[in-house]
């Protein structure tokens, strides 16, 4: 019995396919076939009723999968153990982060990680969909937000600040909302139905704001915002860029949106952390914990009124 085929079978079984198993493990359909077949021989036994609709597990599969994830898990604890006694961690690492920030953001963390790790093989899902750490074996996520109540664990890294932005073109010609009550009226930068939330002291406002573009990109409604289209709602890790080249002004900082975090989410159990996710989470508060470098755009009040100038900064940024 050679582990590469209980891996297989594992994979086909959480993937729903060979087809997929073999997108995971980077090899062909029929290889993929191929080890599952040589695994139910060495077995004697059928652990997959393979059907024109997919693959569903035998009972004997059933109670394969159970010890097979056991046997899986304690492999990977002794790779581990054994990589902390080492320098180096060795093994794979499969992240999940989100699209905007993932590509301008954490890239260049994973890329250096990859670089401090010459054992340690990375592959990186940039995605804003909801992934399913467990069920797709995904290592580690980084996600941005408030994290709902879950089995997973997480551990939070920096604060992700929201900033209302706008063209200083648009500006002149609409005016410059100075209160949420303000923004009716106005051409909203959307990406769907969505609700703004502010802090007004104490309390929390809640506008629905109406507008012609939307897009399910926070890149592109930075981009459509420095156009002219409209005022945008995105993180200031986007926003920063365009504010810093004048493209976009920061509005209404007296009423921010609420704070939410960054956060790394991993699998149970809670007590024991792969080397490899902690050296991850390790870079990651060396990379951006404290008041993470993209908040400058959202702290530097005093030189948002210098820039708004003309616009009546005073008011805007104040």
């Amino acid at each position: 019995m050679e582990l590469d085929d209980i891996q297989a079978f594992v994979e086909v079984v959480e993937a729903g396919g060979f087809g997929r198993a073999g997108q995971r493990l980077s090899l062909s359909k029929s290889m993929v076939s191929r080890r599952v077949s040589r695994l139910e021989a060495s077995l004697g036994a059928q652990l997959l009723s393979r059907t024109t609709r997919g693959v569903a597990m035998t009972e004997a599969g059933l109670d394969f999968k159970e010890r097979a994830d056991r046997v899986l898990a304690e492999l990977e604890a002794a790779r581990d153990a054994l990589a902390q006694r080492g320098e180096e961690i060795v093994g794979s690492l499969r992240v999940a982060a989100p699209l905007s920030f993932g590509i301008t953001h954490l890239a260049p963390v994973l890329a250096e990680l990859a670089v401090r790790h010459p054992k340690l093989a990375v592959t990186a899902s940039y995605s804003d969909r909801f992934v399913d750490l467990i069920g797709e074996r995904f290592d580690v996520a980084v996600r941005l937000g408030n994290l709902a109540d879950s089995s997973l664990v997480a551990r939070r890294i920096a604060p992700i600040n929201a900033v209302m932005v706008a063209s200083p073109g648009y500006l002149e010609i609409h005016g410059t909302p100075k209160t949420p009550d303000d923004l009716i009226g106005h051409q909203a930068l959307l990406q769907g139905s969505e609700a703004w939330t502010f802090r007004d002291g104490k309390k929390t406002v809640t506008v629905r704001p109406e507008g012609r573009f939307k897009a399910d990109s926070g890149h592109a409604l930075a981009a459509a915002a420095a156009a002219g289209l409209g005022i945008a709602l995105i993180p200031t890790f986007l926003a920063g860029s365009f504010i810093e080249s004048g493209q976009v002004v920061p509005l209404m900082l007296d009423y921010p949106p609420p704070e939410a975090g960054l956060y790394v989410v991993r699998p149970p159990p809670a007590g024991h952390m792969p080397a490899k996710v902690r050296a991850l989470t390790e870079l990651l508060i060396e990379r951006f914990g404290g008041a993470p470098y993209w908040d400058a755009c959202y702290v530097a009040r005093e030189a948002f009124k210098a820039t708004l100038g003309g616009l009546g900064g005073a008011a805007v940024a104040s």
